[in-house]
């Protein structure tokens, strides 16, 4: 399918490719996404309370500060070895999940699902880089984006109905299962990256030649001494605020609708199910426009939108119809905003793709955990309401920090 959306100039391997690539990322996604919509669940099924499970989930999320050391990692591996590596990692952390006995081991559970991810996902960001130019890369990196919205859509719909009719435990062994099954087919059908260039002035890692002469670098006086963005610290509170207030909806939506509507776990699926396609059709959008309007003004435009959203649900959570609106509106111009940011990453570090998608993993790592305590104890103590209030104030800085970015005077031309 992606052979036709690509045209020939993007080259034939990742035509070929992406379409796995993809798919595998699809299944990733849907391990790490499975616990926030059926925390309640999972909550009884360790027998801890919702607060609890939610401390429980901030301290797993700040596993993922480790994550520019899994950067460093994943570029002195081969790409292929990265992708497969991290697809079995997170099959370990999945069985480890199903067979938790207690809250502190479902913790570290977590820890292992996030990082394996993390390898993957950034071992995914550098074969990319490698391999298409920066100016061109925000339509290859929002194809493969659509995998966060496909793991929500197809993946956690799907074994929240494992859920329904054998329990959250049969869940993750399903999902271990289908992560194996796609490192193989991985490590079978990559090829791995040739031979570096002998000249000894070359860039080492082997693959960087696949990095096209036509790719756009960012002009030196934007670059600081170490080779860094100098645009990172405004762009990492951008990304901040920006994870920090999507994680307070993802973390609350799934028991407000238990409590107050009664939702089942399988009519939660159906709502998952929902939210995965617009997610979808956001992450499609992003792929089309981000490279167009320039990826920061997206990323703006995109939590622009998120905030009104989530500002209307402080008042609209207590009728379902409009509160699953607003939920949506929230989540998908989220997913739209952060899929357009994303390539931002593989920028930041000159030379090291991987280490500057690790940088904003870190960063959106601190807005999850940070988020995450806060929005769960404001549920269980007033409800919905001011879990949305957090929400929305968080993305009021998202966007006043990526439209400033997306200025032309603070974002020159590349090449």
């Amino acid at each position: 399918m992606l052979t036709r959306v690509l045209d020939p100039s993007y080259g034939a391997e990742v035509r070929a490719r992406l379409g796995l690539l993809t798919v595998a990322r699809t299944t990733a996604n849907a391990v790490f996404r499975f616990a926030p919509p059926f925390l309640a669940t999972i909550a009884v099924g360790v027998g801890v309370s919702l607060e609890r499970i939610g401390v429980a989930m901030a301290i797993s999320e700040l596993g993922g500060l480790a994550t520019p050391l899994t950067g460093l990692v994943v570029e002195r591996l081969q790409r292929r070895t990265a992708l497969w590596g991290g697809l079995v990692g997170l099959a370990g952390g999945a069985v480890l999940a199903a067979a938790v006995p207690h809250l502190v081991v479902f913790a570290l559970a977590l820890v292992v699902i996030g990082q394996s991810k993390a390898m993957f996902d950034l071992g995914l960001s550098a074969w990319i880089s490698d391999r298409v130019p920066y100016e061109r890369r925000g339509r290859v990196i929002g194809l493969t984006e659509t995998a966060w919205a496909l793991g929500l859509l197809v993946g956690v719909t799907a074994l929240g109905l494992i859920t329904a009719a054998a329990g959250w435990r049969a869940a993750y062994v399903a999902g271990a299962v289908g992560a194996v099954a796609l490192a193989a087919a991985v490590r079978h059908s990559l090829d791995p990256d040739p031979d570096p260039d002998p000249d000894p002035d070359a860039d080492p890692h082997p693959g960087r030649d696949f990095h096209l002469a036509g790719a756009e670098t960012v002009p030196g006086p934007t670059r600081s001494a170490r080779g860094l963005d100098r645009r990172l610290p405004m762009l990492a509170v951008g990304i901040f605020c920006l994870m920090a207030a999507a994680q307070t909806l993802f973390v609350t939506f799934g028991t407000w609708l238990k409590d107050s509507f009664g939702l089942s776990d399988t009519q939660l699926s159906a709502v998952v199910f929902g939210l995965g396609f617009c997610e979808l059709v956001a992450s499609l959008g992003a792929a089309r426009f981000a490279d167009r309007w320039g990826k920061e003004r997206a990323a703006a435009v995109g939590a622009a939108v998120m905030v009104p959203a989530m500002a209307a649900l402080v008042v609209g959570h207590g009728v379902l119809g409009p509160g699953l609106v607003l939920l949506v509106v929230a989540i998908a111009a989220f997913e739209f905003a952060i899929v357009s940011a994303i390539p931002i990453g593989t920028e930041l570090v000159a030379g090291a793709p991987a280490q500057g998608v690790a940088i904003m993993f870190f960063v959106g790592t601190l807005g999850r955990a940070g988020a995450t305590i806060p929005a769960t104890g404001l549920y269980e103590r007033h409800g919905m309401a001011w879990p949305a209030v957090v929400a929305a104030v968080l993305g009021c800085g998202a966007v006043a920090v990526m439209g400033w970015l997306g200025r032309p005077a603070t974002n020159p031309p590349i090449g």
